[in-house]
C-alpha cells in the first residue's frame, strides 16, 4: 500500500482520532489537577488584624489556613497596644489563596530615645521649637539671675540636670531654666546673696550704710 493510500485509510484516520481524543483528555485532566493543586477556586478574605496581639494573630490566621511574617517595627503609636499589629499586607478585605503569608508590622514597646543637643545660651525662642521638633515636650519655665534675658541656662528632666548629648525618651518633658536679664550671671551669686524686687543687691545696700 502506498503512503498516500495509507494516510487516507480508515485505520490511520481512526488512530489519528484516538490520538486527538487522548490528547484532549490528557489536557483536561492536567488542568483539573492544576486547579485542584493550586486552589484556583478557593479564596480567603484577609481579616483585620489591627491592634491584635501576636498570640491572637496566630490563632486567627491558623483557623484560616494563612501564615504570617513580622516585618520591622514601626514608630511607636500610643493609640495601639504594645506589640500589637499596626499595619498589614495584604490589607483587610483582600482575597488570597490558602497558605498565603500575611506581612505584619508591630507596634514597639515604647518611644525610642532621642539625643538632646547643646542648647545652652540659646534663646527660648530658638530652643522650644527645636525641642518640640525632636519630639520632646516643654515643661515648666523658671528664671535665674543672669545678664541675658530668656537665654537657656539649664535643661532639666524630672528635676535632674540634662547635659548635651544625653539621650531621653521621645515625648519626655523638659523643664527650662532661663536668665531673667537682671544684669548678673547666676554664677556670681552666693547662697546668702539675694536680689529684691527692685533689682537692688541687698549686700551692697548694707555696705553703703557704712
Amino acid at each position: 500500500m502506498s503512503l498516500f493510500k495509507f494516510i487516507f485509510s480508515k485505520t490511520f484516520l481512526i488512530q489519528i482520532g484516538l490520538a486527538i481524543v487522548a490528547l484532549v483528555l490528557l489536557a483536561f485532566l492536567t488542568m483539573q489537577w492544576l486547579d485542584h493543586s493550586t486552589n484556583q477556586d478557593e479564596r480567603i478574605q484577609v481579616p483585620d488584624l489591627a491592634k491584635q496581639s501576636l498570640g491572637r494573630v496566630e490563632i486567627t490566621l491558623e483557623e484560616l489556613d494563612l501564615r504570617y511574617e513580622i516585618l520591622d517595627s514601626a514608630n511607636f503609636n500610643p493609640e495601639y497596644p504594645k506589640y500589637s499589629v499596626i499595619d498589614q499586607v495584604p490589607q483587610p478585605g483582600k482575597f488570597v489563596k490558602e497558605n498565603r503569608k500575611i506581612y505584619l508590622t508591630l507596634n514597639p514597646s515604647g518611644y525610642g530615645k532621642v539625643m538632646v543637643p547643646d542648647l545652652i545660651r540659646r534663646t527660648r525662642r530658638q530652643v522650644e521649637p527645636t525641642l518640640r521638633s525632636l519630639g520632646f515636650e516643654i515643661g515648666s519655665v523658671t528664671y535665674k539671675p543672669d545678664i541675658a534675658k530668656d537665654a537657656v541656662l539649664e535643661l532639666r528632666h524630672k528635676g535632674k540636670l540634662v547635659e548635651a548629648g544625653e539621650e531621653l525618651m521621645k515625648t519626655a518633658k523638659i523643664d527650662l531654666v532661663l536668665g531673667d536679664g537682671s544684669g548678673r550671671y547666676s554664677g556670681d551669686l552666693n547662697e546668702d546673696d539675694s536680689i529684691d524686687e527692685d533689682g537692688i543687691d541687698n549686700d551692697n545696700e548694707n555696705n553703703d550704710e557704712f
